[in-house]
């Protein structure tokens, strides 16, 4: 299969990225190969990624056969990127960055923050699966960042927002209060935590860190705004 990118360019070149409105008429979206796959480049998966959010904003998300990349994916699969992300029902990452089935591997946590179990199923994105990218993904208006800015005691949600609370600390210069009624100590608590996660999963992986190192993976922070679907991307 030709690279997928430069298919995808194709047609948008070709002006037949979207089924018409009204019309019958549908673009085939290939799923990702493994030659594709090892063609991409890290920054190419970034910019794959840039362009889905795009279509998702702008009202122009590719018109996708889902069986028939269910039929194409049984017998393996090649995703270009994974996407830390946390569970708000707001922030599907296929839908987000306008991916199909076989893409992206998605990890989902309340509070999109990287421990062991996360950074082991990422070492197995990458270095087994091959994934070029991985995404933070954090959001506006998270409730697992305000709950942990709040100290909040629940069951074993207590735990889950303890590994947190790092961000919460790090966050030293805000006026007004230190909890979720203060919006922006929220929102720079949400931003703190998707940095330190970026950091933590080449800190504490020595397989991601080498994949870095040779230029196979690029791990990237960026926030998504539920109030316009936009994702802001960290430099």
């Amino acid at each position: 299969m030709a690279n997928r990118r430069q298919f995808l360019q194709s047609l948008s070149a070709a002006g037949i990225l979207l089924a018409v409105s009204g019309s019958s008429v549908q673009s085939e979206v290939p799923v990702m190969s493994k030659e594709a796959q090892g063609d991409t480049t890290p920054d190419q998966a970034l910019a794959l990624l840039k362009e889905g959010n795009e279509r998702f904003v702008s009202g122009k998300m590719l018109k996708r056969d889902l069986m028939a990349q269910v039929r194409a994916t049984a017998w393996g699969q090649y995703p270009f990127a994974a996407v830390l992300g946390c569970i708000d029902s707001r922030v599907p990452p296929e839908f987000v960055f306008d991916q199909g089935i076989g893409d992206i591997f998605s990890a989902r946590v309340a509070g999109n923050f990287a421990d062991t179990d996360i950074i082991g199923s990422l070492e197995f994105a990458t270095r087994i699966a091959g994934a070029k990218l991985i995404v933070v993904l954090g959001h506006t208006e998270c409730g697992a960042i305000k709950g942990a800015c709040d100290n909040a005691q629940l069951g074993n949600l207590t735990q889950t927002l303890s590994n947190i609370l790092p961000a919460v600390y790090a966050v030293r210069d805000v006026q007004g209060e230190r909890n979720s009624k203060n919006n922006a100590f929220v929102q720079q608590v949400t931003e703190a935590n998707v940095r330190l996660n970026v950091q933590a999963l080449t800190d504490r992986s020595t397989v991601m860190q080498g994949l870095v190192k040779q230029g196979q993976l690029k791990v990237v922070g960026a926030m998504y705004d539920v109030s316009t679907g936009r994702v802001t991307f960290y430099g």
